[in-house]
């Protein structure tokens, strides 16, 4: 996913960092700060057990256990997509990552939507997995007073235990509702596709979670009186993030479903144009301007060396435009595919690289080339 950042790996699975999780660690941790003092009376009274707020509320310390409460939630998020990827590799998926995001995480696999035998367990191995850590957390609130006799600690701990435990219970509650793009809405959606067509049962689930959306939309806006104040930001951003994820959803499977029997090889562009690696950077930026074609493959002696387009261009100077070559700047990783390869993977491909186009080769012989625009025409064709 663009814009993460590989910060490890896990039982062969990635583990990305988006840009947008170091975003919103200092805003939740903010949140958390600001309303300690009734939070914590809040977890007292849950749990039924008094908590000493000696150190809780003095200096910097709800700012520093505003942070560590948002770090543990989002470790909850990660233990929650890693049993999804977990699941999905004793069925058989291979995972691609697992990034964390503002929102929470995503695993990403190879494969479009899986068989609904095997969606059903994925999808709730990470609501259950939440559920279990939001219990462990707080059955150590109890366990706390037994680990240090010092009651201005034990009250640290109970709060920091409790919190996170709270989080992750509601985390696994707000999960499972049947929306879209969340777990419930898959566990849905496997259900329904057990009677009818997978693309069928996708947009009856989509639908269901742009419900679920609007709703979210409403009370967020209008609040509710005496429980929800008015334009709360969070519902709102929920609601936007549930309907767009809904949409995407639905048309990844009509995508799906519309291409899963074309090849690359019936639709690629041919005859192929391609420039020498020798040629001056220039007229290859007058050859898009005449084609619009924003990249074209580089051969040498008939062999495919590399790829230019518009992007490679675009990271150089005009002025020293005028002294470079094709090779001075050209994609020497080329990824290309025989004419059998489905679209579907062309376009998994497509999106996972952030490339536009991919060569079609055959006995090491270019003899076509795939866009993504000729994906999105041949779909429009395939809707008639």
């Amino acid at each position: 996913m663009d814009g993460s950042l590989r910060i490890g790996r896990l039982f062969g699975i990635p583990i990305m960092l988006h840009w947008t999780f170091l975003l919103i660690i200092p805003v939740f941790a903010f949140l958390i700060g600001s309303q300690i003092g009734a939070t914590t009376d809040l977890i007292g009274g849950l749990f039924g057990i008094g908590i000493d707020s000696t150190i809780i509320s003095g200096g910097y310390m709800p700012w520093i256990l505003g942070t560590i409460v948002a770090l543990g939630l989002f470790f909850g998020v990660f233990v929650h997509e890693l049993a999804h990827s977990l699941v999905a590799r004793v069925k058989g998926i291979r995972m691609q990552s697992i990034t964390l995001l503002m929102f929470g995480g995503v695993a990403q696999m190879d494969e479009g939507a899986p068989e609904p035998r095997t969606e059903l367990p994925m999808a709730l191995a990470g609501p259950l997995t939440s559920l279990v850590f939001g219990l462990a957390c707080c059955g150590l609130v109890y366990v706390t007073p037994a680990l240090t006799p010092a009651p201005a600690i034990q009250g640290v701990l109970i709060f920091i235990f409790g919190y996170v435990g709270v989080l992750n219970i509601i985390l696994f509650a707000f999960n499972l509702i049947p929306a879209f793009p969340m777990d419930g809405g898959r566990v849905l959606r496997a259900a329904l596709a057990t009677r009818m067509p997978l693309d069928r049962a996708t947009r009856i689930a989509a639908n269901v979670g742009k419900g679920f959306a609007i709703l979210f939309g409403i009370v967020g806006l209008f609040g509710i009186p005496g429980y929800i104040a008015p334009f709360d930001p969070f519902l709102i951003l929920i609601a936007l993030f549930v309907y767009l994820g809904a949409s995407l959803e639905s048309s990844a499977v009509q995508y799906n479903v519309l291409l899963r029997d074309v090849t690359v090889g019936e639709m690629m562009s041919t005859p192929v144009v391609s420039v020498p690696a020798s040629m001056q950077l220039v007229k290859v930026v007058d050859m898009m301007y005449a084609s619009k074609h924003l990249g074209f493959p580089v051969t040498e002696r008939d062999t495919l060396v590399g790829m230019v387009t518009l992007a490679d261009v675009n990271r150089t100077s005009p002025i020293d435009r005028e002294a470079m070559q094709v090779k001075d700047v050209m994609t020497r990783e080329v990824v290309t595919l025989p004419p059998t390869a489905s679209v579907i993977d062309a376009l998994r491909i497509m999106s996972a690289r952030n490339i536009g186009r991919i060569p079609i080769l055959q006995e090491d012989r270019i003899v076509g080339i795939v866009t993504r625009t000729d994906i999105l025409k041949v779909t429009e064709l395939k809707k008639i």
